[in-house]
């Protein structure tokens, strides 16, 4: 298959995935924080998820699939993410508002995205035959690495809001790892999916209150209001 073919496969799929891990909690709360700010990181996240992406492609990813070998440099270039996802989180824009849960989440769909993007591309020219068990892992790459890497820069951002700033980059710098690994790991073993799935679906739980401390005070009153008449509404029909 032709290499231009391959990489439009991937794009799809891999914005199929940032797509889905936009609905949830960022469309629950639509319109009750700084959208425009988290719209203006999905732009950056794609240049950074871009560098990223990358730099684990041709440090990781191919190695991996090559030699069957994961070197130790993904350690250095997932400190470097870390460090980056943060400073970009310190902007006044972002602090002004108290949205680094929010942005957090859109900056970590693009970076996600894009990761997701470079590992199905090498997917598609590594295995010649395209199996049940490799379409399945793709769709699963799509959907997942958007999403977790969104959780991992969502909570990132919470704990900038409590304060937490060395915790949250210490925390970004080993789940981003983490997640480079396993993700890259599924590659040529889809039972891996096994470990990451669980995580990320207890993460989800706590994706609410993360983004809730993104709304600000008076918005979280009418969004109340919102819901509590909604709910007297399905009543009433019922």
């Amino acid at each position: 298959m032709a290499a231009l073919a391959l990489f439009q496969i991937a794009s799809i799929v891999a914005l199929i995935g940032m797509g889905l891990g936009w609905r949830g909690v960022m469309t629950k709360y639509s319109g009750f924080y700084d959208l425009p700010t988290a719209w203006s990181m999905m732009f950056w996240g794609l240049l950074l998820g871009g560098f990223y992406g990358n730099m684990t492609d041709g440090f990781l990813l191919v190695p991996y699939l090559i030699e069957g070998q994961i070197t130790l440099s993904s350690l250095l270039i997932c400190l470097g993410l870390a460090v980056i996802v943060h400073l970009i989180l310190r902007r006044e824009r972002v602090r002004r508002t108290g949205s680094q849960p929010t942005t957090g989440w859109a900056l970590g769909l693009a970076v996600g995205g894009m990761i997701a993007m470079f590992q199905i591309y090498r997917m598609l020219e590594y295995y010649e035959d395209i199996s049940i068990v490799v379409i399945v892992t793709i769709l699963l790459i799509a959907i997942v690495s958007p999403r977790i890497h969104a959780l991992i820069f969502c909570a990132h951002g919470y704990k900038m809001l409590a304060g937490k700033r060395w915790s949250a980059v210490i925390a970004t710098f080993f789940w981003c790892a983490l997640a480079i690994t396993a993700l890259y790991s599924t590659s040529k073993y889809p039972l891996f999916w096994i470990f990451m799935i669980p995580p990320v679906l207890l993460a989800e739980r706590k994706a609410n209150d993360w983004v809730w401390a993104a709304v600000p005070r008076p918005a979280r009153r009418r969004l109340r209001r919102i819901w509590a008449d909604a709910s007297r509404n399905i009543v009433e029909e019922e």
